[in-house]
């Protein structure tokens, strides 16, 4: 069976990834929608012209800028004139337009993505989550959406390798760590780390950093904010409060460790004291695929690593006292359920700053950490008290850049 593929956020990293997974696929995917920002409308018309989807979302009004551009991109005399939604709330629109049957891959980045995540679960669609930020933004709301156990699978690679692990329970369908008996039989989430371009580095060292050196990640080719982040380990915060919320997983059983060599990508201890970990090369083209059609695998999606040659995998604690941005996270999900969500709204401002040298690289996670200590948390929000908790971070973000400078 073809099954029906929308790809909400089509022109960044994890859209082109998994556009590139589907090429090698064609037999088992159809691409029905494509939805962008906005800014790179040459892609977002190639890829249309290639993929003939019969819907195109762009979050900027752009249509007709967009049409002409399709337009140059067919070949001579060719008719192919999909539906073209725009504005704001177009890749939600397009989420919801997705059947029971289809998948959607919500690679937004962002807590912009929330309104397409619930969107795309109330549409009954598979959602593949790349967009971490909108469970962690909406949490119970986004959970609640769900009209099926295992209606969410993980796309980050973090996730996807415990998820992995999870269904190598005899117990477990491996999208939760608890059983049909409603026990855990989980001790432990293992949540591994790349340490980013700064690891071994101590506060001092990082006093002067500039963006082309955050950027520097040693393992894996991201877009720019999920970079930063990986050098802050807030990614890694985001991730943990993400495991909790996916897994059922205390946020104090989830153990964060760097692992430089980005080989092992997470895992499981369970309750007798084996521990189940994944290891693949560092390629978010195989837990895309895993997303797309889990839980089938694909043939040949990377190349499997080489145990015939000399490796050597490495482990090691974290430094809170260097990268405070977990022990952040922790506190935010034991506040209150809107706290999560100021974590991860100032921390984009933060970042922004930081990327046009508005913000010093150490005020990243320092002023996140004033934001949240402002906060008073909202206990069951609804929709629009997460919209208004979340402006509050950024203006209040915004105010401290100001006045940072």
């Amino acid at each position: 069976m073809v099954r029906d593929v929308f790809i909400l956020g089509s022109t960044g990293s994890i859209g082109t990834q998994a556009l590139a997974v589907i090429t090698q696929n064609l037999e088992r995917f159809r691409v029905r929608g494509l939805s962008a920002g906005g800014s790179n409308l040459a892609l977002l018309a190639r890829q249309a012209a290639s993929f003939r989807p019969q819907i195109v979302a762009i979050s900027q009004d752009k249509r007709e800028e967009f049409a002409a551009t399709l337009a140059a991109e067919l070949p001579g005399g060719e008719k192919y004139s999909p539906e073209i939604l725009s504005g704001g709330d177009a890749s939600a629109l397009l989420a919801g337009r997705a059947s029971h049957e289809a998948v959607v891959l919500n690679g937004i980045t962002g807590g912009v993505g929330l309104a397409p995540t619930l969107a795309a679960l109330e549409s009954g669609a598979t959602l593949a989550l790349a967009n971490k930020e909108s469970l962690i933004v909406g949490g119970a709301l986004v959970k609640a959406a769900c009209r099926r156990p295992g209606q969410i699978v993980p796309v980050d690679s973090e996730h996807s390798a415990i998820a992995q692990a999870l269904a190598s329970g005899v117990h477990h369908k491996g999208l939760t760590s608890v059983n049909q008996d409603g026990r855990s039989e989980v001790s432990q989430i293992i949540l591994t780390a790349s340490g980013g371009p700064f690891r071994g580095q101590k506060r001092a060292d990082l006093a002067e950093v500039n963006a082309q050196q955050a950027l520097n990640h040693p393992t894996w080719s991201m877009g720019p904010v999920v970079t930063i982040n990986s050098s802050t380990l807030v990614n890694k915060g985001l991730e943990l409060i993400e495991a909790h919320l996916l897994f059922d997983v205390a946020p104090e059983n989830i153990v964060p460790v760097i692992h430089p060599q980005s080989i092992i990508h997470s895992g499981v201890t369970w309750r007798d004291g084996a521990t189940i970990l994944q290891a693949s090369p560092p390629d978010m083209r195989l837990p895309i695929a895993l997303g797309l059609d889990w839980p089938v695998r694909l043939e040949k999606t990377v190349m499997p690593l080489d145990f015939t040659k000399t490796q050597q995998w490495q482990f090691e604690p974290v430094d809170h006292e260097t990268f405070p941005a977990i022990k952040l996270a922790r506190q935010a999900v034991a506040a209150s359920a809107t706290h999560p969500a100021v974590y991860n709204a100032a921390n984009e401002v933060f970042v922004a700053a930081f990327l046009k040298g508005n913000l010093p690289y150490l005020k990243i996670v320092d002023s996140l950490a004033q934001v949240l200590s402002e906060h008073v948390g909202i206990d069951n929000p609804d929709l629009t008290q997460i919209m208004n908790v979340q402006t509050w971070a950024k203006t209040r973000a915004q105010e401290i850049v100001i006045n940072t400078r």
